[in-house]
């Protein structure tokens, strides 16, 4: 089969799923066609992202708020000829509808809505759920397909000093907080280090200064750095990351779609402090991490599906605490993560049956329920349009 993704393309977490699935897909014999509709400025010409068979969007008025063009995406359809969609993350229905209307089957990738739009998948062929908490609200689609999440294991696999700690006598801590260090509880777990007394370390890897991020942390991120219990890393590390710079990685997220890191974490032989939370608690068992208590819920600003949450920052520091006075338990663990991992979060492995899912995926949909999406989300691509239109005429103005 040819089959298309359309996603973000480049290096964060989203992108990382559509090439996973691209990856799958290809080693099962399909020919998979990119539609990037984002990331131009960062991966145009970037040998781990640019590539023969990876389409840039268009930067055109008339595309939507998820950076796609409708003249655009349908001379992608046209040449590619691909029989079948994934789309990874899409806030607009009508390229599925459109889809839809030449005979090209769909499959959404599970990862972003609210109470409002769970319905809404239901213009899609075929859903794809990675967590058993996705896979909880869309069961009632036809083809609905559950995989366990995974990663790869032999590209995130552990240094070659493990599973001894990084420095004798310390347990190193890591953290990645990435483009959203507050969604990833960076100031929770920042806050609850500086109460840990036993010999430990915390590196902190993100992608955006952490200072700006929590200019109320000032005084604390100072004195972890000063002590030299704190490393902040700023940069982008392609796969594998950094985790080789960790004994224990923590990751106190207050929400995740599915928690990339924490796989790769666990097959990078770390053992894991996580929320006790879907989806974060998915993954671990008690021989390869710890789940800490929850103190909060909240909503999120944008109406997203699930609340956001917080971690009791106490048994977040007493969890740490714990471990880094028992660097034999921290060895053990790390074995125990490593083999977790082989065993059930092998992507290569979980991810056998997404072929076969797209070889048997049925075109769903009659022409009535395409117009009743085509109609709703047209009054959305104008309403987009027309902003468009005003940043454009604002811009010649000035």
């Amino acid at each position: 089969m040819r089959i298309g993704i359309v996603t973000t393309w480049f290096e964060r977490g989203a992108a990382y799923v559509s090439r996973q699935y691209r990856d799958v897909l290809e080693r099962a014999g399909h020919e998979v066609f990119v539609f990037a509709r984002g990331g131009e400025a960062f991966a145009v010409g970037d040998p781990n992202w640019d590539g023969p068979r990876i389409h840039w969007a268009a930067r055109s008025a008339d595309a939507d708020r998820s950076g796609i063009s409708p003249r655009d995406f349908r001379r992608w359809l046209r040449e590619t000829g691909v029989s079948a969609v994934l789309f990874n993350e899409q806030r607009t229905l009508w390229p599925a509808a459109l889809c839809t209307r030449l005979g090209v089957k769909t499959v959404a990738y599970v990862d972003y809505y609210t109470k409002y739009t769970v319905r809404d998948f239901a213009i899609y062929d075929g859903l794809i759920c990675n967590t058993k908490r996705h896979a909880s609200v869309f069961g009632w689609h036809p083809q609905c397909l559950y995989i366990p999440w995974g990663t790869n294991v032999e590209l995130f696999k552990p240094s070659s000093c493990w599973p001894a700690l990084v420095e004798s006598g310390v347990v190193t801590f890591f953290h990645s907080a990435g483009f959203s260090p507050k969604r990833k509880g960076t100031d929770l777990l920042l806050r609850a280090f500086f109460h840990v007394r036993a010999p430990a370390k915390l590196v902190v890897h993100a992608q955006k200064d952490i200072l700006s991020a929590f200019p109320n942390l000032r005084e604390i991120v100072e004195q972890l750095l000063f002590s030299g219990r704190l490393t902040l890393l700023k940069e982008t590390i392609p796969a594998p990351g950094a985790y080789h710079l960790g004994d224990v990685y923590v990751y106190p997220s207050r929400l995740d779609g599915i928690g990339l890191t924490v796989c790769e974490a666990l097959s990078c032989g770390l053992p894991v402090v996580v929320p006790d939370e879907p989806p974060m608690n998915e993954f671990p068992d008690e021989d390869s991490g710890v789940c800490v208590r929850v103190a909060s819920h909240e909503p999120r600003c944008d109406g997203y599906y699930w609340p956001m949450c917080s971690v009791d920052e106490d048994h977040l520091a007493e969890t740490m605490e714990s471990l880094a006075c028992d660097p034999e338990r921290i060895t053990e663990m790390r074995r125990n993560a490593r083999a977790l991992a082989i065993s059930e979060r092998s992507w290569a492995t979980n991810a056998v049956g997404v072929s076969s899912f797209f070889a048997n995926l049925s075109l769903a949909h009659d022409e009535c329920l395409v117009r009743q999406f085509a109609h709703r989300t047209a009054v959305v691509f104008a309403r987009d349009f027309a902003r468009n239109v005003r940043k454009i005429i604002a811009g010649k103005e000035h």
